[in-house]
């Protein structure tokens, strides 16, 4: 445990967890009167965050107006499993016995913690977890954007945390809960988030001192002076803004802003699909024309007329069934091969998004390294449908093939060379209708959608967990491929799960099985249940 300010030890100390003094009554009686406490403040920051910086601001901040202040700090593990938490402890000079020095922890107790401040959402959900948020005592001042850890990223499903849950249980068990995008507050001022945090704990008045003093410890600092008292300042808006102790966190979406050229295709869902689901189906055209052209666009909705008039009568389950089945099958439409790829990383949008992550300037060049390693499937899904097919089955041609891409290959996007490359493999597009792949998936998509639109009026229940089965088959490669062959596996056993009471839940548990693992362990154990 790293000690990163702490005043040297004196004489016999007093403790700063509140001990008792006897002070004699009128009548002779002892009277125990509790002596004041240290105020306690958690910080949970990821590294490069600045929370380094925030603790020392604190105990200057103290030091500088007649506190005592110590603050430790446990480092937690890269690739965000966990982050550091900075613990601080403040005791108010006049209070301590002439000589004395107060006793201060060196990490927090759950309840005893007066303002925990969480640089995102998922830190705020650790530090409710851990139990450092009191309904009788802590201000919990949080920022909601998301940084998705280790986990999150690599599940196999959608493994994000609900941030609706979290929002939620931050205002039931904070005191105070103040919350704002202050990642989006330092990006607009050109400053890191822990200025921006700084003068959030500045405005919620949990701590006793005047917004000034807050400033002029940032003045003493020396170093970035004018931008983090710019954040400073727009996180103490901010602040006020966002001090609330409930919140609603559910947001109402509006229906998604689409192109000119879609204007036709818009009407059509205003015209034949239900109000509730137009702003998912305006988004699923969006894609599947920015995929390939409107008249793949236009095919979207086709398909899912047969749905609009099978829909159960219950309105809250046809909203449901026909919102998941347009969105999955956006997804499944838009399948990612060889010349979606190349098309995604050679626009000029991403290049812009990689330039803001890393804060490119003028004065920089960017390079970026792609690394390709197509297998002989890809090349032949890539080929016209007779053509691909002619190289699956010719041992000859794939021997010549192989040499060229077992080791795969890094391609410089930001050269001239490199960005050609994808480009061209990008301007396929045109010819992807004819490509062996192409035809595979309409086939799939077809099936999976000719089940729900059987099951949707007498087994909505069942026929939405075959809709959201579709997250089975995601990616490219081997990841395609094993999606893909698990998803066959589950499917074979809907006629099975039909006959079933609980055969919705059951094909939930076994979509949930597959992606549990690479391997598919957890699958094969499910299957032999069922």
């Amino acid at each position: 445990m790293t000690l990163a300010s702490e005043r040297s030890a004196g004489p016999p100390q007093a403790s700063a967890a509140g001990a008792l003094h006897e002070a004699s009554s009128k009548s002779g009686e002892a009277k125990s009167v509790r002596a004041p406490h240290a105020i306690t403040i958690a910080i949970l920051a990821m590294g490069g965050e600045g929370g380094g910086v925030l603790a020392d601001w604190l105990v200057d901040l103290a030091e500088h107006n007649g506190y005592f202040a110590q603050t430790t700090s446990v480092p937690g593990v890269a690739q965000r499993t966990g982050a550091t938490v900075y613990y601080l402890e403040m005791f108010p000079e006049a209070a301590t016995p002439a000589g004395s020095m107060p006793v201060m922890a060196l990490s927090p107790v759950p309840g005893e913690v007066d303002v925990v401040l969480a640089s995102e959402l998922m830190e705020a959900g650790r530090a409710l977890q851990r139990g450092l948020v009191s309904p009788a005592r802590t201000t919990l001042i949080a920022s909601t954007h998301r940084v998705y850890s280790m986990t999150e990223r690599t599940a196999m499903g959608d493994g994000r945390v609900d941030a609706d849950k979290l929002m939620a249980g931050a205002a039931a068990a904070a005191k105070k809960w103040i919350h704002a995008d202050f990642a989006q507050v330092a990006d607009q001022t050109g400053s890191l988030i822990a200025p921006a945090l700084y003068g959030a704990m500045a405005a919620s008045g949990s701590l006793p001192f005047s917004r000034a003093q807050f400033e002029d410890t940032i003045t003493r600092g020396g170093v970035g002076v004018s931008a983090s008292l710019k954040a400073f300042a727009a996180g103490f808006a901010a602040a006020l803004a966002g001090q609330t102790s409930a919140v609603n966190t559910r947001e109402v979406r509006a229906m998604p802003k689409a192109g000119a050229r879609l204007t036709g295709l818009v009407e059509s869902i205003r015209a034949n699909f239900p109000p509730g689901n137009q702003g998912t189906l305006v988004a699923g055209i969006t894609r599947t024309a920015d995929y390939q052209d409107l008249a793949y666009a236009a095919r979207y909705l086709d398909r899912l007329m047969p749905l609009v008039h099978a829909l159960p009568k219950d309105g809250a389950a046809a909203h449901e069934l026909m919102d998941e089945t347009a969105r999955h099958l956006a997804l499944w439409m838009s399948y990612e091969d060889t010349v979606r790829v190349a098309d995604l990383k050679t626009r000029r949008s991403r290049f812009g998004r990689v330039g803001d992550e890393v804060k490119l300037n003028k004065k920089q060049h960017l390079g970026i390294n792609e690394f390709l390693h197509p297998r002989i499937e890809e090349i032949a899904d890539t080929l016209p449908a007779a053509w691909g097919r002619w190289l699956l089955r010719s041992n000859w041609a794939q021997s010549l093939l192989k040499p060229l891409i077992n080791k795969g290959r890094v391609v410089q996007t930001s050269s001239i060379r490199g960005y050609l490359l994808l480009y061209a493999i990008a301007a396929l597009r045109p010819l992807r209708p004819k490509s062996l792949r192409f035809g595979i998936e309409q086939q799939r998509i077809s099936d999976w959608l000719k089940n729900i639109v059987e099951l949707a009026p007498t087994q909505p229940a069942l026929a939405l967990e075959v809709a959201r089965t579709q997250r089975l088959v995601k990616g490219y490669g081997d990841t395609h491929a094993r999606g893909w062959g698990n998803y066959q596996r589950i499917m074979a056993k809907l006629p099975q799960l039909q006959t079933m009471p609980q055969g919705a839940a059951q094909l939930q548990a076994l979509s949930q099985a597959a992606l549990a693992d690479d391997g598919g362990q957890a699958l094969d154990k499910l299957l032999a249940f069922v």
